[in-house]
């Protein structure tokens, strides 16, 4: 059976969570979250999760499913948000499928690229390289033998970027080369992406008053509240943007002020590599939004020109 979505895309803080609020109640739809860190519970503040207000009246799905101590992969995703779309689709219902993790947007439109199994000798090596010289150490070896994907790869991203190493060495091929091939099989689904985009100094801008805001909100307390649960952080929840660096504050290895001018410079630099990633997708109408733009008005114009394709 194939799926019908309208995917909201676009880089962290470019507005496309409250652009999918507002066409869901709009249109009576329901969002599948595409985040890869609002899967996690009691991780609320730094991922920017809707409000439990919002979702009483907004259904989300793919939020708060599995505990922060647990691993999550793409493959877990998929299989749960095509459960979850299937479901909506039986009500008759417009699903949005809404979020900033290109991976796991790739892998629900198109497939999973699966690639060679895990050879537990090669990850442990390159951990261990990781653990004794950084993490940008493994960052600068993937950006020699495949600059492509070390561009697409945060450098913090120590999962992603021993399995592309991994990948090289198994294979003597790039992950990017052969995820170009997988690349080439289409959508499986019915897909539609709307994509948004500002221009980059007002993302600057959004992306530094998100922080402060997150900051404000008591992020310092919610990390030290997830440090203090009775199972450690899995290695996802420990490297998400702004758990990460708030972490290295506690740990002592930050002041608070250069913990948060850290999550400012990582959240730019993730935004460039969602700008990377999304050249990657299907045909998508790109909207320029002016610094002023209104969800709510860019809903209605949106309704107004394709809204035939949110009817039952």
């Amino acid at each position: 059976m194939s799926l019908k979505l309208t995917f909201i895309l676009g880089c962290t803080g470019s507005g496309k969570g409250g652009l999918g609020r507002e066409l869901a109640r709009r249109t009576g739809g329901e969002i599948i979250s595409i985040d890869s860190m609002k899967v996690y519970r009691r991780m609320d503040i730094g991922t920017a999760k809707p409000s439990l207000e919002i979702r009483r009246l907004i259904p989300h799905h793919l939020i708060d499913i599995v505990e922060p101590s647990e691993e999550f992969s793409v493959a877990e995703y998929v299989e749960r948000a095509e459960r979850a779309i299937f479901e909506i689709q039986s009500r008759r219902h417009p699903v949005f499928v809404v979020g900033g993790t290109p991976l796991y947007m790739k892998a629900l439109s198109e497939g999973i690229f699966e690639g060679p199994g895990a050879d537990p000798t090669i990850r442990a090596r390159l951990t261990a390289t990781a653990e004794r010289e950084g993490r940008h150490a493994l960052s600068e070896q993937l950006r020699r033998v495949d600059p492509i994907a070390a561009e697409r790869i945060h450098p913090n991203d120590l999962r992603r970027l021993v399995r592309a190493l991994e990948v090289f060495e198994l294979t003597g091929q790039p992950i990017s080369s052969l995820q170009a091939q997988w690349d080439r099989d289409g959508t499986r689904h019915d897909c539609v992406f709307i994509g948004l985009r500002r221009e980059r100094e007002d993302l600057a801008r959004r992306i530094k008053e998100r922080v402060r805001r997150m900051i404000a909100e008591g992020l310092v307390d919610e990390v030290k509240s997830l440090l203090a649960e009775k199972e450690p952080l899995s290695t996802a929840a420990r490297q998400a943007l702004g758990y990460a660096e708030i972490i290295k504050h506690l740990e002592g290895s930050y002041s608070l002020a250069d913990a948060v001018e850290m999550i400012k410079i990582n959240t730019r630099q993730f935004a460039k590599a969602q700008r990377t990633w999304f050249k990657r997708f299907a045909p998508v109408e790109w909207i320029d939004l002016p610094a002023d733009a209104d969800a709510a008005d860019l809903a209605d114009q949106l309704i107004e020109r394709r809204g035939s394709l949110w009817s039952p």
